[in-house]
């Protein structure tokens, strides 16, 4: 299910951005590899999505961090200019990493760069998500 709200949040971006980001293995010069949640190259761009919906819950948003430090770090090692976004499907989710929050992470993705869009989904994606979301926390 993850993966389908995924798709869907990328699809909506693509309309959102006017180009097409798609999921990548991105190898880097260390050897190491990197799975991006969405890409282009022209322009350069890396995504990565979070389809929660609602406000984040206890250790959530350290993983939120996380998606946005590995968008910093890729960023730096390909070189160049990338956009990075960090993609929601939610208001409510994406609220604290915004700069309006005041928070001192959303400080910080702004030091960086990194942009907080929402993708509106369908009535019937939220549902599916809330669905799934309610089974995890059980």
């Amino acid at each position: 299910m993850q993966r389908q709200a995924e798709t869907a949040i990328l699809d909506g971006l693509a309309d959102l951005l006017g180009y097409e980001v798609i999921p990548t293995r991105l190898h880097l010069a260390g050897g190491e590899y990197v799975d991006v949640d969405g890409v282009s190259h022209a322009p350069p761009t890396l995504v990565e999505v979070w389809a929660h919906q609602g406000p984040p819950k206890g250790g959530q948003k350290q993983k939120v961090l996380a998606d946005a430090l590995k968008l910093i770090h890729v960023g730096r090692e390909l070189g160049g200019h990338h956009r990075l976004i960090l993609c929601f499907s939610d208001e409510q989710a994406a609220r604290s990493f915004r700069p309006e929050a005041r928070t001192w992470y959303a400080a910080a993705l702004k030091a960086h760069h990194v942009d907080v869009l929402v993708v509106d989904l369908s009535a019937e994606w939220r549902e599916r998500i809330r669905i799934a979301q309610q089974r995890q926390f059980r």
